[in-house]
């Protein structure tokens, strides 16, 4: 190996962004864990704690205004709110990586999300972390405890197949 292959600042450019994106994704896992008494501000002004929702699932799904892949799975989670918010599950969107609020009310009203929105502030991901890739979704089961961390596009089937599986 000469002098050039050793010193590859491209190498140890992907080395520390390979590092780097490790350390976010254990630091989601590990804030998601230490979460257990999160306590979440919607859009409406409304105070969301994990301890007011025992007895239902949880999903806390972050997503973006410009991620093609939280944009599918909404019109999901919005069909999964719909049908069981009167009896087992909660669903709460955080959004991150937005100009203001304004732009996020906009794009709320337009797809007419039902389901409380949160603004992904400093305050809320130090509760649960940054995610590292959108869309990251956290699922806490009914007793109030972290069940799964999906990262990426989510179905609802497989959010449905949870919900019918039994908890302990």
């Amino acid at each position: 190996m000469n002098y050039r292959q050793a010193f590859s600042p491209i190498l140890y450019l992907s080395q520390f962004l390979l590092a780097l994106s490790f350390l976010a994704l254990v630091s989601l896992d590990a804030n998601a864990e230490a979460s257990k008494s999160f306590v979440m501000k919607d859009l409406a002004g409304k105070e969301h704690r994990l301890s007011d929702y025992q007895g239902k699932w949880v999903l806390v799904n972050y997503w973006a205004t410009w991620c093609p892949s939280c944009l599918d799975e909404m019109p999901d989670f919005i069909d999964l709110y719909d049908k069981h918010k009167a009896k087992d599950l909660v669903v709460l969107g955080v959004a991150v990586d937005y100009k203001n609020e304004r732009e996020v009310r906009h794009f709320v009203d337009d797809m007419l999300v039902p389901y409380p929105i949160i603004l992904g502030t400093p305050k809320i991901f130090a509760q649960f972390g940054s995610p590292s890739v959108l869309p990251t979704t956290l699922i806490y089961n009914p007793q109030g405890k972290l069940e799964t961390i999906k990262r990426g596009q989510l179905s609802k089937r497989a959010v449905e197949l949870m919900l019918s599986s039994p908890n302990e």
